[in-house]
């Protein structure tokens, strides 16, 4: 995303939806390929004539498919914190899967920042509420608490000393 967002101006932020990401298509060929990265090949994700049995119908994007495209939403819905060198994953508190995620359904994200808060002088710890959406469901795929380093650059770092 292209907007940015100064560091003053993050802490008036905190409890509100930051951000949308762009809808993504998680597509059978998109599934098989994270199932060869992985190599978690269960059919309920690669085959579609075994899992149209199961209870989900057809195949489903793996639960780890749709943490892992959180840093693409990211990436297209956050405004970028000035004066910062890079972002960088810290980790999650929670992660549920609340819904499984059909082949070929569309998904984004929304994200709530939950709190912004300075470590050391050249460090931001941003912990976002972060829910994926199923289009046309009324049910998440899943809601996450993820944590997040901004890097501060060396001039932002002189100006919170």
């Amino acid at each position: 995303m292209t907007s940015k967002i100064r560091l003053d101006d993050l802490e008036r932020l905190v409890g509100q939806e930051i951000g949308v990401s762009d809808w993504v298509v998680l597509d059978q060929p998109t599934i098989d390929a994270f199932a060869d990265v992985t190599r978690d090949n269960q059919f309920i994700h690669v085959d579609p004539v075994a899992s149209a049995a199961s209870p989900f119908g057809g195949t489903i994007a793996h639960g780890f498919l749709t943490l892992s495209m959180l840093s693409y939403f990211a990436e297209t819905a956050l405004p970028v914190i000035a004066d910062t060198e890079m972002g960088v994953n810290y980790g999650f508190d929670t992660i549920r899967f609340l819904a499984p995620v059909p082949s070929g359904s569309r998904i984004r994200a929304r994200f709530v920042l939950k709190s912004a808060a300075l470590r050391g002088s050249d460090r931001i710890q941003n912990r976002y509420e972060v829910t994926v959406e199923i289009d046309g469901s009324d049910k998440p795929a899943l809601v996450a608490e993820w944590i997040t380093l901004a890097v501060l650059s060396a001039a932002a770092t002189s100006l919170t000393a």
